[in-house]
């Protein structure tokens, strides 16, 4: 199969320049998704949680995990404060219990040191509460976190409409689940397989397969590549077109790093077995600037 097989998106120069534009601010939004008070600029920790009731470091309270959920006891002098009603502070045990894969904010607290009056958003450390591979762990958010302080912006490759593609896509009569790494060790994710789309550049075409996104009206399209500036992989989250569809538009302006390149503390699911391009993608996001 050539390149032939993948129709390059319609565009003359007025369609370009809005395709620019419109790229650009898809952009802009996405740095100031980053740069949000708790957003993926702003992990400082990953805690695992035991079975045996512990102090973890930087976050105040007594924690653990069972069969049960996850669970802390707090007393007033510990300055947690319920994420669901900032007004309360955490006293006694609490529980929580969330799925596989899931996440949810539990709690806040100010570290010592930091202005009681600023803007909580300003000051005060989120601890989110996560599950993978049937473990539980806190992820603290800090928005003074040096990833954040110190970020520039997202370093990308220049708009090129030739990246964007109606590519030929086959949908499986019934999901797919497959296991896959992760960006931690010793964490697997399920994934959940539901189609496959022939990707081309040069002459040479490959197979990716594409991964359901739960809850979102469409799919994603986790893979790596040959690009030299560029995380080890990356993600394009794109809509699902209408049934029966034989082709599905790719942007790859529209490329994505996942958390992990962010922060040490991601748990990002890698590609699926085979989802490498033998060729360099030279758009979307390249590697970030990491603070050192």
């Amino acid at each position: 199969m050539t390149d032939t097989a993948i129709r390059p998106a319609a565009a003359g120069a007025d369609t370009d320049t809005a395709a620019r534009e419109a790229w650009a601010a898809w952009h802009a939004e996405r740095e100031r998704a980053l740069t949000a008070p708790h957003g993926w600029l702003t992990p400082v920790a990953l805690l695992w949680l035991r079975a045996q009731r512990r102090t973890l470091p930087g976050v105040p309270g007594l924690w653990w995990a069972d069969d049960r959920g996850a669970h802390v006891l707090a007393v007033d002098d510990d300055g947690l404060v319920d994420a669901a009603d900032t007004t309360a502070t955490l006293r006694g045990e609490r529980s929580w219990e969330v799925v596989e894969d899931g996440s949810t904010v539990v709690a806040r607290f100010l570290p010592p040191g930091r202005d009681p009056l600023a803007a909580p958003d300003d000051v005060e450390v989120v601890v989110e509460l996560v599950r993978r591979t049937g473990r539980y762990a806190l992820r603290l958010r800090d928005p003074q976190a040096a990833t954040r302080a110190r970020f520039t912006g997202v370093p990308t490759y220049p708009y090129d409409e030739s990246w964007v593609r109606d590519a030929p896509v086959r949908w499986y009569d019934a999901p797919q689940r497959v296991v896959v790494g992760a960006a931690q060790p010793g964490l697997v994710h399920d994934a959940t397989l539901v189609g496959e789309v022939d990707v081309a550049r040069g002459g040479v075409t490959r197979t990716l397969r594409l991964v359901g996104t739960p809850g979102k009206d469409g799919v994603a399209l986790i893979f790596s590549d040959e690009a030299d500036d560029v995380a080890a992989w990356r993600v394009l989250h794109t809509a699902r077109p209408a049934h029966g569809s034989p082709t599905i538009r790719l942007d790859l302006n529209r490329t994505l790093n996942l958390p992990y390149a962010f922060t040490d503390f991601g748990t990002c699911p890698s590609p699926v077995l085979g989802n490498h391009l033998p060729f360099a993608v030279e758009a979307g996001e390249r590697a970030p600037r990491r603070a050192s």
